[in-house]
């Protein structure tokens, strides 16, 4: 369930992958709600309304966060796991409208990135010990890891027999030519759930907003006479490495390798699985991208895996597969490679920070 709390702000400092620096004077109205979903922790922030007006607004998002979250659990009763229980004997299963539409663009994400961008590889995440709230520092069995990195799983696996007259919400239904196909939506989900809630919160008259779902930010018009103000978190150090405003309809998403890992014999592995050899990426401590117009959210949550999956001698031609012109990598030196579009948009925290622009 989403656990949840709201509060009037004067200032805040939020510590995870994006944080924000809210300045303000005590009169301001900024109302803002945090829970707890999606195995993260999620804020949202209006600007300018009275109290009733903006918690009946962000409560609905809050609702809408767990109704995404129950719909798309990769490893507890969903409907996605049902899905996946379908792939593994080899059936076809009916699926909702909304679920068809996503798992359509999440195949058409995918080939865009050459496969880069995986979500068909939730053995190899579970695998490696990621599908809990716990992460033990485990590694996996290797001939378990080989078999399933031979069995390919990927998203042009997937086949739709959509319905030309769904009914009840159903969109027809979806199989696997492939059983080792198991459906893990969390480089999607969050994304998906931003631009739905800024939808939610436009369709309620919400003129000025920040959504952030774990590091996953969203901004709906401007917070008072000035933009949004967001920092991206360092990955080793506490607080941003750098600033940036994020104007109306922007989103910033960030993967990292400092959320979600454990150690063994002082090395790093973190939930970030390249699909080619079913190991953790190794070299990056993440990337963030800047991403634009009505599928922000998606773009934000889903583009930055083919970046981090391809390191940084080959994020900058992976960015270019997918049309994204403002990203940033961090390697394992900690230094910042950048396209030159986004570093006209940083003010780093730190003038000695290294960085190196990329065309």
């Amino acid at each position: 369930m989403v656990t949840f709390c709201a509060r009037w702000l004067v200032a805040l400092f939020f510590p995870i992958t994006v944080v924000f620096f809210l300045s303000a004077c005590g009169k301001e109205p900024l109302y803002q709600e945090q829970g707890y979903v999606f195995g993260t922790l999620v804020e949202v922030s209006v600007y300018g309304e009275d109290e009733a007006r903006a918690k009946q607004s962000v409560s609905s998002v809050m609702h809408e966060f767990q109704r995404l979250h129950d719909l798309l659990h990769a490893w507890k009763p969903s409907a996605l796991s049902e899905l996946n229980a379908a792939f593994a004997k080899g059936e076809s299963s009916e699926v909702a409208t909304e679920l068809t539409s996503m798992l359509t663009d999440a195949v058409q994400l995918s080939a865009q990135s050459d496969g880069l961008f995986n979500p068909a590889i939730g053995s190899m995440v579970k695998l490696w010990g990621f599908h809990a709230n716990e992460f033990k520092p485990m590694l996996p069995d290797e001939n378990q890891l080989a078999a399933l990195v031979s069995a390919h799983p990927q998203m042009s696996d997937i086949y739709f027999s959509i319905s030309p007259f769904p009914t009840g919400g159903k969109g027809g239904r979806i199989g696997s030519r492939n059983v080792a196909v198991q459906l893990d939506l969390g480089g999607y989900a969050k994304g998906y759930a931003l631009d739905r809630a800024a939808t939610l919160l436009k369709q309620q008259g919400i003129r000025n907003a920040l959504i952030n779902i774990g590091g996953n930010v969203l901004a709906i018009g401007t917070h008072g006479s000035r933009s949004w103000r967001v920092g991206i978190q360092h990955p080793r150090q506490p607080g941003p490495i750098a600033t940036l405003e994020l104007h109306d309809g922007e989103a910033i998403g960030t993967s990292g390798d400092y959320q979600r890992y454990f150690m063994v014999d002082n090395k790093r592995y973190c939930h970030l699985i390249d699909p080619r050899n079913g190991r953790p990426v190794q070299g990056v401590q993440a990337v963030t991208v800047l991403t634009h117009g009505a599928r922000a959210g998606v773009l934000s949550d889903a583009t930055s895996k083919p970046l981090f999956i391809s390191g940084s001698q080959g994020w900058r031609s992976a960015a270019k597969k997918i049309n994204l012109t403002e990203a940033l990598l961090i390697d394992d030196s900690g230094t910042v490679h950048l396209t030159a579009e986004l570093q006209k948009r940083l003010e780093f925290t730190a003038k000695t920070t290294l960085t190196k622009v990329e065309p």
